[in-house]
């Protein structure tokens, strides 16, 4: 280690082999064990499945056969293995080796760090609330769920601990994380501890809170006399093993096993280099089809394309785009003109609007009649060359001149005052809505705008999969510019600046679930743009000024929605049914078919 003295090596390698020593140690550890209330055969339910101490069997048959017993949904795990050739011996059809690496703290040298949080706290889960927020964060992680009400009832479980992060503006759950208590859960004589699901989420715009909870999590078990704190990380996630090593944790030599079922899939049936390749948007699709037996073929990963058969019928689908799409539907939804004009005719409302070729004096009547107006082009995605909350005709020539780099046509529309909403329509009904809101970040008094951007632009890419980022472009500069500083420029502690005024995924927005809250004259709208257009699967954009409020306009329509960004509503789901729709349990149809009969009845 770079600046380590010569006299302090001896130390730390001594404590390293102190690390790599301790612990379990198979039937010699039981043995004295037996006298400090080990307990026998120690299983821990944890909600979404079961901690199984492999160190408490000294039966690998028995351990085995509690492995068997994992429910539906669920992701048992059996820790602390030290012979795991031993006990994959006894189920080698069923079991298999979990890719990861056990790391463990040594609590009597751990440190606490001197960075406080920023915009956020962490505190003990204290809710039903929390919970339901908690499974919404393991949601967006592709983690197993639990039910709200084990979270509550486990509460004073002297064996587990939950913390949560909050959001100390909008107290919104940004992170979790869940610690084990050694020997409250099963007499261990090491008086040792674990961290298990750590989650932020991936809209959170705090960096550091992973480190938080780690630590938060750390000091807890400390200060009740714990010796360690271990974890389980997978081998390939550097980003978390960086974390790790940050903080002063060191890899020991302890396996993890697991039943094979669908959750963990991936891990025991080896990389498949074009299923790797898709993006999410793709994968979520996929995922489903798989789920229900139907054949995946990847036939351009980097595309985003796959080919699904099921029961004699094939389809080419390019993410959530399929051959179920017309030509004409894909043309109407490419032009914003043609757009607007086939949902105007529908009844649709839309924001008045010019060409962006009109006269210098027409933009700027334009300009003062709506005090702010939104320039585009008029082909395009991703929400690239869009510039909002345009003031001034200088500002207006600036943009449209940047939207002529995306389409020769570019359209000038009033700025509607509120939300940006995303509504995806599949079949002609709503299956998810969400707002989207722009990049923000928040001064911490020490860096730059631009140094604040580029770590948001960081967390937001690691995230998504690389999909968000903020463009460091001349409407981001705009954007700050507007909000009363400059790049360089060291903003306050806790100032939040708006860096961007369109709220697209791609240029670092963040997206919120708001099925529940709609409005129904929205839903109304959302479908007969569908309608009008013609198209089976959609995204219809709103500017709305409350999700709950029946304001709105109508600002476009997109041809691929992106499915994955709206977890955990079941739209991956529902675009499998409209592809196949007897692959649709039998139960799920039952169920359906009972909700159309009541209605009628009704």
């Amino acid at each position: 280690m770079a600046g380590e003295k010569e006299a302090d090596r001896p130390h730390r390698g001594h404590r390293l082999e102190k690390l790599r020593a301790s612990g379990p140690k198979g039937s010699a550890a039981r043995e004295r064990a037996n006298q400090d209330g080990l307990k026998k055969n120690a299983i821990l339910d944890c909600g979404w499945g079961r901690l199984v101490f492999g160190q408490t069997f000294a039966d690998p048959r028995e351990l085995a056969n509690s492995l068997r017993e994992e429910g539906p949904d669920r992701r048992d795990i059996a820790f602390y293995v030290k012979d795991p050739h031993v006990l994959l011996s006894h189920a080698p059809q069923e079991l298999f080796l979990d890719p990861s690496h056990t790391y463990r703290l040594d609590l009597s040298t751990y440190r606490p760090g001197n960075r406080r949080p920023r915009g956020y706290f962490i505190r003990r889960l204290a809710s039903e609330e929390d919970a339901t927020e908690v499974n919404r964060i393991y949601q967006s992680r592709g983690m197993v769920q639990v039910h709200p009400a084990f979270f509550w009832t486990n509460r004073d479980n002297r064996a587990l601990t939950y913390f949560v992060a909050e959001d100390e503006t909008t107290g919104a759950i940004l992170g979790t994380v869940t610690g084990v208590h050694g020997k409250r859960a099963f007499g261990d004589p090491e008086n040792g501890s674990s961290l298990w699901c750590l989650a932020v989420d991936p809209q959170a715009p705090h960096p550091g809170i992973g480190e938080s909870l780690v630590r938060r999590l750390a000091e807890h078990f400390q200060a009740r006399g714990c010796a360690f704190m271990d974890l389980s990380v997978m081998h390939d996630n550097d980003q978390a093993i960086g974390l790790y090593d940050k903080l002063g944790f060191a890899r020991v030599s302890y396996f993890t096993i697991k039943r094979k079922n669908e959750i963990n899939e991936r891990l025991f049936t080896g990389p498949n280099d074009e299923y790797e390749g898709l993006n999410p948007y793709a994968r979520i699709i996929v995922d489903e089809a798989r789920r229900r037996g139907i054949h995946t073929e990847v036939v351009d990963a980097a595309g985003g394309f796959f080919r699904l058969t099921h029961g004699g019928r094939t389809v080419l689908c390019r993410e959530s785009l399929s051959e179920l799409t017309s030509a004409v539907a894909m043309s109407i939804c490419d032009d914003k003109m043609v757009t607007r004009r086939m949902v105007e005719a529908a009844g649709v409302t839309v924001p008045e609007q010019i060409s962006g070729d009109s006269d210098d004096a027409a933009i700027a009547a334009f300009i003062e009649t709506h005090g702010q107006i939104v320039v585009k082009p008029a082909r395009g995605e991703q929400g690239r060359g869009i510039s909002v909350g345009i003031e001034t005709l200088a500002e207006a020539r600036t943009a449209i001149e940047a939207a002529r780099q995306h389409s020769p046509n570019v359209l000038l529309e009033a700025c509607f005052q509120g939300n940006d909403l995303r509504l995806i329509v599949i079949d002609y009904r709503l299956v998810a809505a969400a707002l989207r809101k722009p990049p923000v970040i928040t001064g911490d008094g020490r860096s730059s705008v631009r140094d604040l951007i580029e770590h948001l632009s960081r967390r937001r890419s690691a995230a998504t999969g690389g999909e968000s980022k903020v463009p460091m472009d001349a409407e981001t500069e705009r954007c700050v510019k507007q909000a009363g500083f400059a790049m360089d420029d060291v903003p306050p502690e806790g100032e939040r600046i708006t860096v961007r005024k369109t709220a697209n995924l791609h240029t670092g927005g963040t997206i919120h679930d708001v099925t529940g809250d709609i409005h129904p004259a929205l839903v109304e709208a959302a479908v007969a743009a569908a309608r009008a257009i013609e198209i089976p699967v959609t995204g219809i954009d709103l500017m709305i000024k409350s999700p709950a409020l029946a304001d709105y306009v109508f600002i476009e329509a997109n041809e691929r929605p992106g499915l994955a960004n709206h977890e955990p509503q079941p739209t991956a789901e529902r675009f499998v049914d409209l592809l196949f729709p007897l692959s649709v349990p039998f139960s799920v149809r039952a169920a359906r078919t009972h909700q159309k009969r009541s209605r009628k009845e009704d």
